[in-house]
């Protein structure tokens, strides 16, 4: 299964917490993560392939060229590493067809070959909508971004991306288009991009399994008419996404699951200062 990240290098703390979970919860399953971006130092590319090796998976960092993004808008506080994500198609080798992006503030806790395995059919993503009790986003959003018919405000945390549909159909110069035209009224670029242009060619999945914020664990439960408690979250919930400025990596945080993700920060540091799996191979013979 291929995976997508895009990240800073200030994210790669979290990035590391989120690849332990996706190992540890997937055993026997072998991964190509393709990681883009910004800031990285060979020292970083060598502790992610450490981490790899050590569950038998390979490791592809994705070199970018400022001149590919050279006519890209920026906006505020967003970089042009907004847009890796959106043309990631652009990035990948053209042989992929299929690639999983995640967040790097997720925790991946069950088996990710179902969704993997999604039938998308034409649709470009699939994805989740944050509803909410009352969802009221779908229509603010369906106002401010007028130009898009989706059942919904989709959340990009987890795109499921159909490549070689991107590939006919995403182009970088309607998406610089589109940010240059609306540049005052985005608010969330990346996001609000996915849905204005491609907001019709999501394939809809259920959040509560597949990008679950943690924030709404309360609005979850009342939904389900209490079913959705934690039991059932630890026992049916695929990927939480710890959305939001309060991040559980944080010393203050008192999330509701922030002990879960703590548990796997100790969990990937501890395999971070293990050796390779070669080396203990070779230790244990001489032994």
């Amino acid at each position: 299964m291929n995976i997508l990240l895009t990240l800073d290098r200030n994210y790669l703390a979290p990035l590391r917490v989120l690849l332990t979970s996706l190992f540890v919860n997937n055993p026997g399953e072998h991964f190509d993560l393709y990681v883009a971006g910004d800031g990285f130092m060979q020292a970083d590319h060598d502790l992610i392939e450490k981490l790899y090796a050590r569950f038998g998976s390979a490791y592809h960092p994705i070199d970018i060229d400022e001149s590919w993004f050279s006519d890209a808008p920026t906006l505020r506080y967003y970089s042009r590493a907004m847009y890796y994500r959106l043309l990631a198609a652009q990035l990948l080798p053209e042989d992929l067809d299929r690639v999983l992006y995640l967040d790097p503030d997720m925790l991946i806790t069950g088996p990710i070959r179902p969704l993997y395995e999604t039938r998308m059919g034409e649709n470009l993503y699939a994805a989740c909508i944050h509803k909410g009790l009352m969802d009221l986003s779908t229509p603010v959003n369906k106002i401010r971004l007028s130009a898009y018919e989706s059942e919904g405000y989709f959340n990009s945390g987890m795109l499921l991306m159909n490549l070689p549909a991107i590939r006919a159909s995403v182009r970088p110069q309607d998406i610089f288009d589109y940010v240059r035209e609306n540049r005052a009224l985005l608010i969330l670029p990346d996001q609000d991009v996915l849905n204005g242009l491609y907001g019709e060619r999501i394939l809809a999945l259920e959040e509560q399994l597949y990008n679950y914020d943690v924030r709404k664990y309360r609005e979850y439960l009342l939904l389900s008419s209490g079913e959705h408690d934690k039991q059932w979250v630890m026992e049916n919930t695929v990927i939480l996404h710890f959305c939001g400025k309060r991040k559980p990596w944080h010393d203050s945080s008192r999330g509701r699951f922030s002990m879960l993700y703590r548990h796997y920060m100790q969990l990937a540091a501890r395999y971070a200062q293990q050796a390779s799996p070669l080396r203990a191979h070779r230790d244990e013979r001489s032994l």
